[in-house]
């Protein structure tokens, strides 16, 4: 064999034996994909008997208008539609000379009830979420964060990026966005992602998700901060932050694609976390988007992963023989409260109060505890029979209950 045979012969052993690691990341996907079909063939479904209508949603999403992305509405539409959602709250980057949230989706299409917000930097640099949006997000650029809370007389706010967040002295704004999958996508190594990509889009396009999937720690303990400095309500949200612009492609002089893949379209950003909101139904059209916003505002929700199987039916409450709480209430520690956590299928129940774990259940649907003392108390919920990284990671955040 020549000198130059043999170089090549020990370059293509060290090529596939770099591509050992990936192989098994792509066979640990397969079995982390049983493991979901099996979780959710196990699922059963019920009515919840509080009452209530459970609408599951995104939000944090971007379209074309306002730069940073290239996805059109009718891919937003479809999306919404394929994963079955009951809304969408837009938040368009702003744009000097038009009004971003005048012109992105809004009202009822296909079912869903899309919501016209804004995404907006301050002057010092920090990132606000305006929702609705409105014609003076265009100069908030030139604002102090306390000036762009103070001049809206209505809608919701939240915090975006909290990791970047520097004035949270300010007032006005509602909630944080916990958990962010631009944020944390930002740990994803790009020469491991390439190669995870080729071993495994193809089979498991959506679970590339779980390789950099991360309880968001910081963020978590921001919030629950926050909540014992300012002794009153926070409300926490998530971010899909999609703008179906992440990926790799070759394209013709017309803009068609010849090849290439694309990590985060869409249909596959709106499956992998997703808001649940509890509203309490009333005559007439369920999509109202003032009650929706309102509950948000409440804290009648909870963060679902739902990539990992539906958290639909997961409830949070409380009980004092005389009054009945959900997510985001407060009730009186003047007689004895009972928190009660249902989940739909066996998971590790951990209950946390003021940030700190008080109580854990594994391969339970449900979990009581009598709270004695007063505080902010909200749970997490681990599929801990799910395989690694899954496995160790939130599928459920809930919002406090506050006893007051």
């Amino acid at each position: 064999m020549t000198p130059r045979k043999k170089r090549l012969l020990i370059l293509l052993i060290l090529v596939l034996l770099s591509q050992i690691p990936f192989a098994y990341r792509r066979y640990k996907l397969s079995r982390l994909h049983a493991a979901i079909q099996q979780l959710n063939a196990q699922r059963v479904a019920t009515q919840a008997a509080d009452g209530l209508a459970e609408l599951k949603g995104v939000t944090h999403v971007h379209s074309f208008l306002g730069g940073h992305s290239a996805g059109n509405f009718e891919e937003i539409i479809t999306a919404a539609e394929s994963n079955q959602l009951s809304f969408v709250v837009m938040t368009e980057h702003p744009a000097k000379n038009f009004n971003t949230a005048e012109m992105t989706l809004k009202g009822e299409h296909g079912g869903v009830l899309f919501i016209n917000g804004n995404e907006v930097r301050t002057a010092v640099g920090d990132r606000l979420l305006l929702i609705p949006g409105d014609e003076q997000v265009g100069s908030d650029s030139q604002r102090s964060t306390q000036e762009v809370l103070s001049r809206r007389a209505s809608g919701l706010a939240l915090v975006a990026y909290p990791e970047e967040f520097k004035s949270w002295e300010a007032t006005g704004y509602k909630g944080i966005e916990v958990y962010n999958v631009y944020s944390n996508a930002r740990r994803i190594n790009p020469v491991v992602m390439f190669f995870d990509a080729l071993w495994s889009y193809g089979s498991y396009p959506d679970l590339l998700f779980a390789n950099f999937y991360q309880r968001p720690a910081e963020s978590l303990k921001k919030w629950d901060e926050l909540i014992s400095q300012k002794g009153k309500k926070v409300v926490a949200t998530a971010g899909n932050d999609s703008h179906a612009n992440v990926g790799i492609s070759l394209n013709d002089s017309s803009g068609k694609t010849l090849l290439g893949f694309k990590l985060d379209p869409y249909e596959r950003s709106f499956r992998l976390v997703r808001l649940h909101v509890l509203v309490t139904p009333f005559h007439g059209p369920l999509l109202d988007e003032t009650s929706l916003l309102a509950a948000i505002a409440e804290g009648h929700s909870f963060i679902g992963f739902d990539l990992f199987g539906d958290t639909s039916g997961f409830r949070f409450t409380a009980h004092d023989g005389n009054e009945n709480r959900i997510m985001g209430d407060e009730i009186k520690l003047k007689n004895q409260v009972t928190l009660k956590v249902s989940v739909p299928v066996p998971a590790r129940v951990v209950l946390l109060k003021d940030g700190r774990q008080i109580q854990e259940a594994d391969g339970v649907k449900g979990l009581d505890f009598v709270a004695k003392e007063k505080g902010c108390y909200r749970v997490e919920v681990y599929l801990s029979q799910l395989p690694k990284p899954a496995g160790d990671q939130p599928w459920i955040i809930s919002n406090p209950i506050y006893v007051k």
